[in-house]
C-alpha cells in the first residue's frame, strides 16, 4: 500500500474526515487529498507546526507528542504522528474524536508495515566448504 492508497483507504473508512495529508514529520508532502498541491502542503506545514508548537511549550518532552486536536464550532483539525510520518485530517464540528484518532494512527500503521515489508532482506550467502584435496 503506497502512502496515496493509505489516505485513499482512510478517508473511505472514516465518514467524518473531509480532507486529509500524510507528511514526513517535518512537514513535507507525501499524500494528500486536498485538491490542489498548495493547499495540501500548507496543510501539512500548519500541522507539523502545530505539533513543535506543543512539544516547546515546555510540559512534554522531545518526541513525546503523538497526537493533537485543535477544535473550532465549524469543525476540528486532528494530527498524530510516529517517528517517521504525521497525518492530518481536517473534520466537520463534532466528530467521534476517538474514532477519528483511531482511524488516522491505523493510517500509519498500515504504511509503517508496508514499508517495513518493502525494505529489502539482506541475501545471506551459503558457506561453501572447501573439500581437502585427497591426493589421488
Amino acid at each position: 500500500m503506497e502512502a496515496a492508497q493509505a489516505l485513499a483507504d482512510l478517508t473511505e473508512i472514516s465518514s467524518q474526515i473531509e480532507a486529509a495529508v500524510l507528511a514526513d514529520t517535518d512537514g513535507a508532502v507525501v499524500a494528500s487529498t486536498f485538491a490542489g498541491d498548495e493547499k495540501g502542503a500548507a496543510f501539512a506545514a500548519t500541522a507539523a507546526e502545530l505539533v513543535r508548537a506543543a512539544e516547546d511549550s515546555g510540559e512534554l518532552s522531545s518526541k513525546e507528542l503523538v497526537q493533537v486536536l485543535a477544535a473550532s464550532p465549524q469543525g476540528c483539525v486532528f494530527v498524530v504522528r510516529d517517528e517517521r510520518h504525521l497525518v492530518a485530517a481536517v473534520t466537520g464540528a463534532q466528530p467521534t474524536v476517538g474514532l477519528v484518532f483511531y482511524d488516522l494512527k491505523t493510517c500509519l500503521r498500515l504504511l509503517e508495515r508496508e514499508e517495513t515489508e518493502k525494505k529489502p532482506t539482506p541475501v545471506r550467502r551459503k558457506r561453501v566448504k572447501k573439500e581437502a584435496d585427497g591426493g589421488s
